[in-house]
């Protein structure tokens, strides 16, 4: 109990931290929260016109989720892992720093799975990948990339990490329910639009 307490509260501290901001403060890009729409994912990073800049975040906001699952499964074991994934995920989507006020988790989402299991983490950004081919809508690959995630960890032999997977999928589709509303309706911008 004790350590899946730790793994929770060092994984929400990691996933807190807002590589976006960071980034895009250190090469003098701006407030990226009074950017394009606020949000301090890559996706909006991207919009500062820097693709350095938001490959970084890319990759350091799925690097935070991955690295707090490696290592609380190294120090802590398997069950203070899935804990830190929620932590850092937490961490990610309502930051203390920041009002509590962060990005949607994708990145974060797909550091986690391929942490938690590999293979399953994959197939997610595979998922994602075959989704934006097609509908070149970068939050509707979001959205079935996550809903998928808990298919492949069952798939790939992690059922105990399920509730894990639909859990975190659901507070995606709770960070995106604008971008689902516009989807719905028709409005949601296409990859390279220029997007909310």
């Amino acid at each position: 109990m004790i350590s899946a307490i730790v793994g929770l509260v060092a994984g929400y501290l990691l996933g807190s931290v807002p590589f976006g901001i960071v980034i895009t403060r250190a090469l003098g890009l701006g407030d990226l929260r009074s950017i394009g729409s606020g949000n301090i994912g890559a996706t909006n990073v991207l919009r500062t016109g820097n693709k350095g800049a938001a490959l970084a975040t890319l990759l350091l906001d799925a690097g935070k989720g991955g690295v707090a699952v490696l290592l609380a499964r190294l120090l802590l074991g398997e069950t203070a892992a899935q804990m830190a994934a929620l932590g850092a995920f937490l961490g990610h989507l309502y930051p203390v720093w920041l009002g509590f006020k962060g990005g949607k988790g994708v990145a974060t989402y797909l550091g986690i799975l391929l942490a938690l299991l590999f293979p399953a983490g994959l197939a997610a950004c595979a998922t994602w990948l075959v989704a934006a081919m097609i509908s070149r809508i970068s939050s509707l690959a979001a959205l079935v990339a996550s809903a998928s995630a808990p298919v492949w960890l069952a798939i790939f032999g992690m059922p105990g990490a399920i509730w894990l997977g639909v859990l975190l999928a659901a507070l995606i589709w709770w960070r995106h329910r604008e971008n689902i509303a516009r989807l719905r309706t028709g409005q949601e911008p296409k990859i390279g639009q220029g997007s909310k």
